[in-house]
């Protein structure tokens, strides 16, 4: 047959993340870079989000060397968590990011198989340490023995970060106007249009229905990635970051991707319930606003693991996630130090669904 098949050709599609897993993978953390002043606390929180994981799936890890393996075990053993639930894979990575860099798991509609779908990735358009990390999702793909596919438009690989996109499993995908068409800043696949990303999310991804929303938050480095203010929950059910406060930078932008997501339609033509999640009270270091957001939480099969940042809505938004996720232990994670990274545990996780018998 043809060697340029699609994913959608030949019957796979991009699960949402609550449906069920086989792992969980995350990149240890190794370069420092990413947490300028404050590495220390950032292995200790990984492994709280592995104890809470492993319950419910395995969680594989991606570390540099046999030493870098030591020294996570080490951390993860101390930490009380399952050892035989976690699984190391020596893969070299610049930052690990594994959201974003990582593969792009999807199942066979009819078969149940998994795939990997590959997406080019180039450091966001914005940082310079990513040859290893653009590797990531064809490494993870060999050592697994999956059949990949190479995202691909007029011969040119298409880049993509994991959190840019987010589905509902049935056809509909959300996405940022800022962080795929902005033609100056980051741009990730220069020239292509928005129609041009619609046929890739079809083709790839399998989602038809391609909702636009405006922009990101203040401070996050990707320029716009949906992941921190919009995520289905359900299938017609999506959270919706909210920020009160008139003042604040993020208030406009917030109101904007409501009015747009009010108005917008799933897959079957019917509306979107919206459920609200306040925003933290703004999170600064060294003089400079960070990304916290309760919408990058990541769904495991036992646990819905939600950042925390020592504030009063915390407790709040624990509670409305509870709500939507019943049968799933709703846990907060400390990510103050975690977001000085400039990403949380959306960031840092990539769900590989279960192969369906």
């Amino acid at each position: 047959g043809r060697q340029d098949l699609t994913p959608r050709e030949t019957g796979y599609s991009l699960p949402a993340e609550w449906e069920p897993h086989e792992a969980t993978w995350i990149g240890w953390p190794h370069n420092r870079s990413d947490w300028p002043g404050k590495f220390a606390p950032i292995p200790w929180v990984y492994a709280e989000m592995v104890r809470k994981l492993t319950p419910g799936e395995i969680v594989r890890v991606i570390v540099e060397s046999r030493a870098h393996e030591l020294s996570a075990r080490r951390v993860l053993a101390r930490a009380g968590c399952e050892e035989s639930r976690v699984e190391f894979f020596r893969l070299p990575t610049d930052r690990g990011w594994t959201r974003d860099a990582g593969p792009t798991f999807l199942v066979n509609g009819g078969s149940g198989a998994v795939a990997v779908a590959r997406f080019a990735f180039n450091g966001w358009a914005r940082y310079d340490d990513f040859r290893k990390d653009a590797k990531m999702a064809d490494r993870v793909a060999r050592a697994l023995g999956l059949r990949a596919f190479h995202a691909a438009r007029d011969g040119r690989d298409v880049v993509l970060e994991g959190g840019a996109i987010e589905v509902n499993g049935r056809g509909t995908l959300v996405t940022t106007e800022e962080c795929l068409l902005d033609p100056k800043v980051q741009t990730r696949n220069p020239g292509m249009t928005r129609s041009d990303y619609e046929e890739i999310f079809r083709d790839c991804l399998g989602a038809d229905n391609v909702l636009w929303l405006s922009r990101g938050i203040v401070g996050d480095d990707t320029h716009g990635h949906v992941d921190d203010i919009c995520r289905f929950v359900n299938p017609h059910t999506a959270v919706l970051c909210r920020e009160e406060n008139i003042s604040d930078e993020n208030h406009h932008t917030l109101e904007e991707n409501r009015e747009r997501l009010e108005g917008m339609r799933l897959e079957d033509g019917s509306r979107i319930d919206i459920v609200f999640l306040p925003m933290p009270s703004p999170v600064a270091f060294d003089g400079r606003r960070l990304p916290a957001s309760y919408a990058n939480f990541y769904i495991g099969n036992s646990a819905v693991l939600v950042p925390t940042f020592n504030d009063p809505k915390d407790r709040v938004t624990l509670g409305i996630l509870a709500a939507l996720f019943p049968g799933r232990t709703v846990v907060g994670i400390h990510a103050v130090d975690l977001v000085w990274g400039l990403g949380t545990i959306h960031c840092l996780t990539r769900q590989q669904p279960a192969a369906r018998s």
